[in-house]
């Protein structure tokens, strides 16, 4: 195709204008053995505005040109040319002669490839009695509807969809809504489905395979199905109740009932995100929909749960109200993230799901506190921008500002605003400010400027607070892991206590600094010597407090002496971590406050005072070597409290927390090399290799036991890595693989680490899986780097455009702690550079340098050493 030519349409954000779809009558015919389809689209198209052209997305189609034509009331006109565009995705039509204006029908034939990229109209693999056959999928969001077919592909662009399939008879056959007629011939079938409402395109869904199902219904006899794999259909039963219990708390939310006739939720096997909201049709991860008694996990259990309730929350916000465009993509994945804590609340208050939000918002507050990070709103110019997006600030730091903001307005106003903006916007499409003046509206507050700081710029502060003389001085800068202060500047919603949790104060910082008269602020209660004053009140602002010494000092007291909050314990502990990686706080204050936690019960706390353990056992063995025996024997003398209170062995009726704690604490002694532990988990490891239903290794304790195992490993002695690759083969629960796949690396070996690379590229795991694998031991990084060089082509090709690759740069990139690294990164990729990686590699590399200016701050620090030997040797 001519270089210049279609010039006006090429290169653009955005379609053309002068034609929008108002109904698409689409016939697709899937091929399952050849991995082809065919289809044909008639798109009912109202012409707005003077044009000889039709310009619409398509990707990877051929297009029959003789089959293209425009049918109005007056007249029909071929096409006289039809070109795609393959760089830009768009078809472009002319037909040669202006189009009558008002609406007309145009017809389209096509054929393409069902792919095995995870993305548009692909294939995916499974086993029935033994036989490995094709499924074929779709996965439209954000831009990949184009791949199946003739489309305008923007979210703006919602018109009905009326949808035939012909398929193999023997075949279940799923579309968003539900069956109209089915007409059997031979050995093919041809199912019509009802019209649905009006919809983007990036929920339209079709499914086609074999699958069995459970069934239920609401009260408003709305029939819902978890469809699985032929002979799991039980393993489904967990996510129907947890689905049709939702349909009802959001009904009773958002103010108005679900919209469709049917609701469908099906397991797919190779499955690029964790699950997608297509309306009516909603497919998942086998990870995120399967529950399985024997051998599922309770963290298994629980991620179930959150993800059925994010994907039906998109039903109402996204799918019935969508975002205009890409740039608003957060309102979709932040509300849903927030509203799916709600629901999960109502249904399990046992899991205090609450306290657990708390670790969405430490990795919203971990990615944006890089400089490379971005705003909530993005401006998208190009399709293949938009997968970059998918990340920790449109999920997690959009839902930690939505809970900031509900917190500020109060929780019933909140929800009258929410569910005006729904009956408002329903069956068209918002952008974030539409939502401001909802709730604007309903609560009298300057909710926009207030939001804009937090969503139209980057990044977010540190409060720092300090007492002098009768005054509590605030001070906020814009917090930066690098340690240089950024330039923001944000209204902050501040809320402290003193004392007691019974008088909170709350105030907007809009200064860079405000000094406010104690007594007047906390009363005349606030007593100079032993008062505790605590900032962001159970965390629910976005944003970090830094205290001076004497108010530390205070807080320190209040943890040991449990006078604070869960949340505000965590708060604490998260904060200093990041000042400390920051630059801004010494190490030795940080173990000096971790030592405080020895008696905390907590599953929430003690989880991130784990992962904060073994991120400084890390970050030590690259700074201080010689004290790192020492900084593990104080971090296994803190765990021990809590793992000798609970045991091993599940105790009858305890809490899903525990049963969650158990195997996060046992898999840290493990890596902190202590050897009782490492024994007792060899000890279980061969009782299960004989019996897997053994009651001492059930799901909740197998990754410990999985990763101590892995402990022991090397090329020498490898039995333990060779009986568990025989587990990861024999096992066909998802869960399981997964469980298996993320403890191999946690071996020391670098050989071994090679090995267990390799295997993640083999054909014994899914694509989609091989980024569980990824996270390796210190001692294996440099093999990961070699190795990630030497496959890059092989990776590239796999994995394509999308967010799974991206995975693979910050797992192997990340953990290094040396600017030489950095550099070295910097000229593999200067020639390998795709948009799609540029945001990740930027991140990655930012990250190798906080390390290594972390690094160098440690071995500066001139009484870590003693400090260290007094932790670990404490006698308490």
């Amino acid at each position: 195709m001519a270089e210049n030519k279609y010039q006006q349409f090429r290169g653009q954000p955005r379609l053309p204008k002068f034609a929008v779809p108002k109904r698409y009558d689409l016939k697709l015919k899937p091929d399952l053995i050849a991995c082809k389809f065919s289809g044909a689209v008639q798109i009912s198209v109202d012409v707005v505005s003077d044009t000889k052209f039709i310009v619409l997305n398509a990707s990877e189609l051929s297009v029959d040109s003789k089959s293209v034509r425009f049918s109005s009331p007056t007249k029909v006109l071929e096409a006289v040319e039809v070109e795609i565009c393959e760089d830009d995705e768009i078809l472009v039509v002319d037909f040669g002669e202006s189009l009558p204006s008002g609406v007309g029908i145009l017809s389209i034939a096509f054929e393409g490839t069902l792919n095995d990229r995870m993305k548009g109209f692909y294939r995916s693999v499974y086993e029935h009695n033994g036989e490995k056959k094709n499924m074929a999928v779709t996965q439209f969001e954000p831009a990949d509807a184009r791949r199946c077919f003739p489309c305008w592909d923007e979210p703006a662009c919602k018109a009905t969809f009326k949808i035939t399939l012909e398929v193999p008879s023997e075949l279940v056959a799923l579309s968003n809504m539900p069956v109209l007629e089915e007409k059997v011939d031979g050995n093919l079938k041809t199912v019509s489905y009802q019209e649905s409402p009006i919809m983007s395109t990036y929920l339209v869904a079709v499914v086609v395979g074999l699958f069995d199902y459970v069934e239920d219904q609401t009260p408003d006899g709305i029939s819902v199905r978890v469809y699985c794999k032929v002979g799991k259909a039980d393993q489904g039963k967990f996510a129907l109740n947890v689905a049709v219990k939702t349909l009802g708390i959001y009904k009773e939310y958002f103010a108005v009932p679900y919209s469709l006739p049917k609701l469908d939720m099906i397991a797919i096997p190779d499955f690029a995100a964790g699950a997608m909201e297509n309306y009516g049709l909603v497919t998942y991860r086998e990870t995120a929909l399967l529950y399985d008694d024997k051998h599922s996990a309770a963290a298994n259990k629980q991620r179930v749960a959150t993800v059925v309730a994010h994907e039906l929350a998109h039903q109402w916000f996204g799918n019935l109200v969508t975002m205009e465009w890409w740039t608003h993509l957060w309102l979709n994945e932040g509300f849903a993230t927030w509203v799916s804590y709600l629901a999960t609340d109502g249904l399990f208050p046992e899991w205090q799901i609450w306290t657990q939000f708390l670790e969405e918002s430490t990795e919203g507050l971990r990615l944006d506190g890089l400089s490379e990070s971005h705003p909530i709103e993005v401006d998208v110019n190009h399709a293949g921008e938009i997968d970059e997006i998918f990340d920790s600030i449109s999920y997690r730091k959009g839902a930690s500002v939505i809970r900031m903001l509900q917190n500020y307005l109060g929780a019933k106003c909140f929800q009258r605003a929410l569910a005006s903006y729904i009956k408002k916007y329903a069956c068209s499409n918002a952008k974030t400010e539409d939502l401001w003046s909802v709730l604007q509206e309903e609560s009298g507050e300057p909710v926009n400027e207030l939001m804009n700081s937090w969503t139209k710029q980057k990044g977010y502060p540190v409060v720092s607070a300090k007492l002098k003389d009768q005054n509590l001085e605030f001070e906020q800068s814009h917090f930066l892991l690098i340690g240089a202060p950024g330039d923001g500047q944000w209204i902050v919603p501040v809320t402290l206590c003193s004392g007691s949790y019974d008088s909170r104060k709350s105030l907007l910082l809009k200064e860079k600094s405000e000094a406010h008269n104690i007594r007047e602020l906390l009363g005349a209660s606030f007593s100079k010597s032993s008062s505790w004053v605590k900032i962001n009140v159970d965390q629910a602002g976005f944003y970090r407090v830094k205290y001076d010494d004497d108010l530390s000092a205070r807080l320190r007291y209040a943890i040991e002496n449990k006078f604070l909050s869960t949340m505000d314990r965590y708060g604490i502990l998260d904060d200093s971590y990041a000042l400390s990686m920051a630059c801004q706080q010494s190490l030795t204050s940080l173990l000096a406050l971790m030592g405080a936690y020895k008696e905390e019960t907590s599953y929430t706390v003690l989880s991130n005072l784990i992962s904060i353990s073994s991120k400084v056992v890390r970050i030590t063995a690259d700074a201080v070597p010689h004290l790192l025996d020492d900084i593990k024997l104080f971090f296994i003398n803190l765990f021990q409290y809590s793992a000798e209170r609970l045991g091993w062995d599940p105790k009858p009726g305890e809490s899903h927390l525990d049963a969650m704690l158990r195997g996060e604490l046992l898999t840290a002694l493990a890596l902190f090399g202590h050897e009782e532990t490492q024994k007792e988990a060899s000890r279980r490891f061969h009782i299960f290799l004989d019996d897997r239903d053994t009651p001492v290794l059930p799901p909740d304790l197998r990754r410990a036991v999985y990763v101590a195992v892995m402990q022991s490993v090397t090329k020498s002695n490898r039995s333990g890595y060779d009986s568990l690759l025989k587990v990861y083969k024999e096992s066909d629960l998802s869960q399981e693989k997964t469980r298996i796949l993320g403890s191999l690396g946690s071996c020391e070996d670098p050989d071994i680490i090679l090995e267990i690379l390799n295997f993640l590229l083999s054909s014994e795991v899914r694509s989609q899986d091989a980024v569980h694998g990824l996270n390796v031991s210190r001692e294996g990084r440099e093999v990961a780097w070699k190795w990630l060089k030497d496959n890059w082509d092989q990776i590239a090709k796999t994995y394509g455009a999308g967010f799974l690759i991206t995975r693979f740069i910050s797992a192997v990139v990340s953990p290094f702690s040396t600017y030489e690294k950095a550099e070295e990164v910097e000229e593999f990729f200067a020639s390998r550079m795709k948009p799609y990686i540029a945001r990740t590699l930027k991140q990655s590399k930012e990250r190798v340098h906080i390390n290594a200016k972390w690094v160098q701050s440690i071995e500066n620090e001139k009484n870590l050493g003693d400090v260290v030997s007094e932790l670990a040797y404490r006698k308490s």
